[in-house]
């Protein structure tokens, strides 16, 4: 037979090898912006176009590069990084593997132009499909420039992959924000289509954080500084009151590169415990400097995922450094020694120990249990205990007990058939949480918020037939200014709001005025209602495989819905169930959380 085995093409070599690297435009965004910054750039100007599909373009005005090291940049495995594998260990800059610029070559169009200060003329480069098309001398200043248009060209197939532009813009933007933070000493700048979307002047770390994620943060942060021989640990977290219900602003930079790690997550939040409730998270931005032996950052082809040497030891440098700045500032929750007015005027509080109730103390009963040998176990009868005796002999014993030890809600009888004879009289509301309703057999036991949020998601869902939800008009409309991200997101969502009862409109510059809310909204707080939505939607949503107006249906059905601990009137508790009985599914919430327990009587008398 013959021989079947062969080396590929490099030119297809390159385009697997691209896979790994460049997954899609913001892979490519960050290994250029990475680059820029390894050249020691003062000044990085990022340009895309539609998104990055266009064009991704990167200019510094960094060391820059001679005709040659342009020309090898863009082969396999060229870097100037390393020499010997001992190099791998002792990095300090961002990129090292030589495989960003000729994986960019192999799925793009690519155009370089590159000078040094001490070389009197610069080096163009266009390169297509790994292959050189160009190279001559050009005037161009110091510093380099790599265009890269037109990306998987000659990959259909995984150029279909992409999402929509907002989408993939939002997640340019991410890795835009991360290097950005990580150098707030260079001046960077982002414009997407001709627009410019951000211009950050170089400036401290905690005005970085400001330009990036906003002024509400200005007074919110707690500086982190603990310096050891093994690690410094610095940054900024924000208080308390900056918590959000889904994992925000949290960035974590291991010399100065963005890390993603569930496990120092946890250091930071178990900092908090104390401090926050059970489902809000702290925003953090920590910087971790160590030696580079002490990790390894080529485990991953995106970088993001490094080793420890010593993982628990970094936790406890976190943990301890979080909380070290939170006592210093005077965040940590402390203990509370005013006793209540009430309880000061209490007799037994007020007015001295006489005598003769020194000595009823002395003679009761219970204190001699107390104090005296062989007494802890007495207990002094009073009156006749005869009735407990017929107590005993009267109780009849039910062999079932043990069978039914829970009380079961029957999944298989339908919810008109439980609650036919529902009225404002069989209601009542237990700890402000939970409906109680008397049926035919016992009574059911509803979750008002689970309850509420099914309620709410088919109703929003029955909007997409074009059965718009009403629209409560604002008298005084609100305009709201968003992050770049957050105004990217709302403007991909705006003709799925409309439907679903906002009345929102672009106002330029990541602004837009809100001129009504859905009606049924009980209280409706404006900008906080569009973040918090917005906040939702990106970091929860995401795990059902739904369409995005179901998933905003689920986000605004857990915004919108009533909460636990909210009073409710018998008319509001009657609306509720008799709306939760024309559901479709009344069982379970958008959640898959169960709504309603029923106890049945049966399970009642074998209580006691």
């Amino acid at each position: 037979m013959p021989d079947i085995i062969h080396l590929l093409p490099d030119h297809i070599a390159n385009q697997i090898a691209a896979g790994e690297v460049i997954q899609r435009p913001s892979s490519a965004v960050k290994e250029l912006l990475e680059n820029a910054v390894d050249a020691a750039a003062t000044e990085i100007h990022l340009i895309v176009t539609d998104a990055g599909k266009a064009l991704i373009q990167v200019t510094d005005n960094g060391k820059g590069m001679s005709e040659t090291d342009a020309r090898m940049a863009f082969e396999r495995h060229a870097t100037s990084k390393i020499s010997s594998i001992n190099d791998l260990f002792s990095l300090q800059t961002m990129g090292f593997r030589g495989e960003a610029l000729a994986s960019i070559a192999a799925v793009a169009q690519v155009e370089i132009k590159t000078k040094k200060a001490t070389d009197t003329l610069g080096t163009l480069l266009i390169i297509e499909n790994s292959e050189v098309l160009t190279q001559e001398p050009i005037a161009y200043t110091n510093g380099t420039s790599v265009a890269m248009k037109n990306l998987f060209f000659n990959v259909p197939a995984r150029r279909n992959f992409l999402k929509s532009n907002t989408s993939e813009l939002r997640n340019i933007i991410d890795e835009f924000t991360r290097v950005a933070l990580a150098f707030p000493h260079i001046q960077f700048k982002l414009t997407s289509n001709n627009q410019q979307v951000y211009l950050l002047e170089a400036t401290s770390l905690k005005q970085r954080i400001l330009q990036l994620v906003g002024n509400q943060y200005q007074t919110k942060l707690v500086s982190v500084q603990e310096d050891t021989a093994y690690l410094n640990v610095h940054g900024f977290v924000g208080k308390p009151d900056t918590a959000k219900k889904t994992r925000g602003d949290q960035y974590f930079f291991v010399n100065n590169r963005f890390i993603k790690s569930a496990y120092l997550n946890h250091a930071v939040a178990n900092a908090f415990s104390e401090m926050l409730q059970r489902d809000s998270f702290a925003s953090y931005f920590l910087f971790i400097d160590l030696d580079p032996k002490q990790i390894d950052i080529n485990v991953h082809p995106t970088k993001q995922e490094i080793k420890f040497e010593d993982e628990k030891l970094i936790y406890a440098f976190v943990n301890a450094a979080v909380k070290h700045a939170l006592a210093q500032f005077s965040i940590t929750p402390t203990l509370d020694f005013e006793l209540d007015g009430d309880i000061q005027q209490l007799s037994s509080v007020s007015q001295p120990l006489t005598q003769a109730n020194r000595e009823a103390v002395y003679n009761s009963s219970l204190y001699q249990t107390f104090t005296q040998k062989n007494q802890a176990h007495k207990i002094e009868s009073s009156g006749n205990l005869k009735s407990w005796e017929n107590f005993y002999t009267n109780t009849t014993t039910h062999s079932d007990t043990q069978n039914d030890t829970i009380a079961t809600f029957k999944e298989d009888e339908l919810f008109t058939q439980q609650y036919a004879e529902i009225n404002e009289a069989n209601l009542y509301q237990l700890n402000n949480s939970y409906i109680v309703h008397q049926t035919n057999d016992g009574f059911a036991l509803i979750q008002q918020q689970y309850a509420h949020q099914r309620v709410l998601f088919e109703k929003l869902v029955a909007a997409k037939a074009n059965k718009q939800i009403p629209v409560q008009q604002s008298m005084f409309p609100e305009s709201i200014t968003l992050t770049p991200p957050d105004a990217l997101l709302l403007t991909d969502l705006l003709p799925d709001m409309q439907i679903l009862g906002y009345n929102i409109e672009p106002f330029g510059n990541n602004s837009f005025v809100l001129h009504g809310t859905p009606a049924d909204i009980r209280i409706a707080q404006g900008k906080q209602d569009i973040e918090s939505l917005l906040e939702h939607y990106k970091n929860y949503s995401n795990q059902y495989k739904i369409s995005k107006r179901e998933r905003l249906a689920m986000t605004m059905c857990w915004q919108q819905s009533i909460k636990l601990g909210t009073a409710l009137t018998t008319k509001e508790m009657l609306q509720l169930v008799q709306s939760l009985q024309q559901c479709e599914q009344p069982n379970t919430s958008p959640y898959g959380k169960k709504i309603t327990v029923h106890f049945t009587e049966n399970y009642l008398q074998n209580l006691f």
